[in-house]
């Protein structure tokens, strides 16, 4: 039986070393013992496009092609914040790029993965600004800009979030109970993991007369948390080492 390590919001930055001592901490340790990592979106805090050289990541990036050249199988999903990395970045980082919603098996179940933040359908204003900023022409404009105005617009978004954040409900940047059953009848799935909200929890839902469990991931924020998925079934595991 494999052993499958699902992240997500790592957030990672030059602002914020700790956050990336954690990382390399982790891919050190449980990654390395893993058959699989599952990268759920906003491993970087924000990311203006492959061409970027963003030194202060090349640590990790290198960790992770190394652990793919020793058999760790690698996939990205992207998040609300690193929704531009690339097939030159998932070149270097040995990783499979996935779409919003992947599905795989463990154990007979069916697992389904996302990001999380086309569940919180609630949030009507950050869902038209993701449409925009997931238009192919959008991004064609944004990519041709340098590399110093596209740094400046992705702090100017970020600072505009985190200011929007403050003034919405809880319940309004959670996710919505409808978007996250009919995610899961979509694809008939028996499990649900995702990040996004920063609510690292386990849900037992009861959907279409079928027992369903969602996962929440943690961020890394503070000591950094995984899923861990072996042959003794799914455990959020706090901390990294």
């Amino acid at each position: 039986m494999s052993t499958q390590l699902f992240i997500a919001d790592l957030h990672l930055e030059a602002a914020r070393t700790a956050a990336s001592d954690h990382f390399l901490t982790f891919l050190d340790g449980p990654a390395r013992q893993a058959d699989a990592l599952y990268i759920l979106g906003d491993l970087f805090e924000y990311w203006v496009g492959d061409d970027d050289p963003a030194a202060f990541f090349d640590p990790a990036i290198k960790r992770l092609k190394a652990l793919a050249a020793d058999g760790l199988k690698i996939a990205f999903c992207h998040g609300n914040r690193d929704f531009l990395v690339g097939p030159a970045l998932a070149e270097r980082m040995r990783a499979e790029l996935l779409g919003d919603e992947t599905l795989i098996e463990h154990q007979g179940q069916r697992v389904l993965l996302m990001h999380g933040d086309t569940l919180c359908t609630d949030d009507t204003d950050y869902q038209k600004l993701r449409h925009q900023l997931h238009s192919p022409q959008w991004q064609q404009a944004f990519l041709s800009l340098p590399l110093t105005q596209r740094h400046e617009q992705a702090r100017a978004l970020r600072a505009q979030s985190q200011e929007a954040q403050v003034s919405k409900a809880s319940d309004i940047i959670d996710v919505n109970d409808t978007a996250v059953t009919e995610a899961i009848q979509r694809h008939r799935a028996n499990v649900l993991i995702h990040g996004h909200t920063h609510r690292p929890a386990r849900h037992e839902l009861s959907i279409d007369g079928r027992e369903v469990t969602r996962w929440v991931l943690p961020d890394w924020f503070s000591g950094g948390g995984y899923l861990r998925a072996d042959e003794h079934g799914l455990t959020l595991i706090d901390g990294v080492h």
